[in-house]
């Protein structure tokens, strides 16, 4: 018997009836021989892992643009925060714990430099839009790989589209578009608003953007007065909540919910949408814009940027890709090469 069979016999006996088996996958995009060792989601989850794509979260701005301090949040360590929070849950629910992992790893790889304001400004100028759950599944499907894509299984991909909410619900109640084919995946939705809930409220008290007594009072003492506190309490309520439910579907209590929601929009009224923290992201804004523009104007340099000999899909397509993939530093440093003058140097 192989390591993988008695891993999957393994799940067989521990995971809940509701969790999604890895001897059950519903496959890949192209069959491929299976792993001798590794049952489907770990082998998809140290895919993401060894990633050019996941290496380059590290430099991406989770909200704090390039901060000097050590402890602000990047889009890696948000990441990290996710996969280790929906460990948490999925493992107290008797989930797929490897799924929601690698469903976690990934859901950001399609994110822009400068977080959302970036991904404002691709939406804003690239025809058809631009969403970065989209691209993140753009990447692992397309882009990784030199082309060649990570080829994941449906499940692991599904959960990567369908992890963003924005202001919208968390929990979909109802089957519809947004309804993930798995409890995993909707796990990774729920550690996803409780990660960057509380970190962001982190570094922006950090940041001197907001104090601590500025959270809202009521939701404060319902939820914690520390990070630690906080996430405790909607960890634990989230499994409470669940495992009442006949279908162990992970979910928030009504109250709980109201609280995290409160949170939230006091995020964006004092946080995200403050010129304190968006004065600089508009200027990032240009940087993007005057570097989209500029590659589709100029093929050629497209081309001897990226080190192809042609364009694999159409140019606007391309650009976007290139764009979205950079980390700030890069866009920062492309942007400086391109526009800006060079001192001259005495020819020797």
């Amino acid at each position: 018997m192989n390591i993988r069979k008695r891993l999957e016999e393994r799940e067989e006996h521990i995971l809940s009836p509701f969790a999604q088996r890895s001897s059950k996958t519903r496959g890949r995009l192209k069959e491929e021989p299976e792993c001798d060792i590794r049952p489907a989601f770990q082998h998809d989850r140290d895919r993401i892992t060894h990633s050019k794509s996941f290496r380059r979260l590290k430099h991406k701005t989770q909200v704090f643009l390039a901060p000097t301090g050590d402890h602000y949040r990047t889009r890696l360590t948000h990441t990290l925060e996710v996969a280790q929070i929906g460990r948490t849950v999925a493992r107290a629910l008797s989930l797929n714990e490897d799924l929601v992992e690698a469903i976690a790893l990934g859901h950001d790889l399609g994110h822009t430099p400068f977080g959302h304001a970036g991904e404002e400004v691709l939406n804003r100028i690239h025809r058809g839009g631009f969403r970065h759950n989209e691209q993140s599944l753009r990447v692992v499907d397309v882009l990784e790989k030199d082309g060649q894509g990570l080829n994941l299984t449906v499940e692991v991909r599904d959960g990567i589209l369908r992890h963003s909410k924005g202001r919208g619900a968390v929990v979909i109640r109802e089957d519809g578009v947004d309804k993930p084919l798995t409890r995993e995946a909707e796990v990774v939705r729920v550690a996803d608003v409780i990660a960057y809930v509380n970190h962001d409220i982190d570094d922006a008290t950090r940041g001197n953007v907001i104090a601590e007594h500025d959270l809202p009072r009521e939701s404060r003492e319902y939820l914690g007065s520390t990070n630690s506190n906080r996430i405790d309490t909607m960890v634990r309520g989230v499994i409470s909540e669940s495992l009442k439910s006949d279908d162990m579907a992970p979910a928030f209590g009504e109250e709980l919910e109201h609280h995290i929601f409160a949170f939230r929009d006091f995020l964006y009224e004092r946080v995200y949408d403050s010129m304190t923290v968006h004065h600089d992201f508009l200027k990032c804004s240009r940087i993007i814009e005057d570097l989209y523009h500029y590659f589709l104007l100029n093929e050629d340099a497209f081309l001897q940027e990226t080190k192809r000999e042609d364009f694999y899909d159409e140019p606007s397509m391309c650009v976007c890709d290139f764009i979205a993939g950079m980390s700030d530093r890069y866009a920062f440093s492309l942007f400086e090469k391109i526009f800006l003058p060079l001192p001259w140097k005495t020819q020797m």
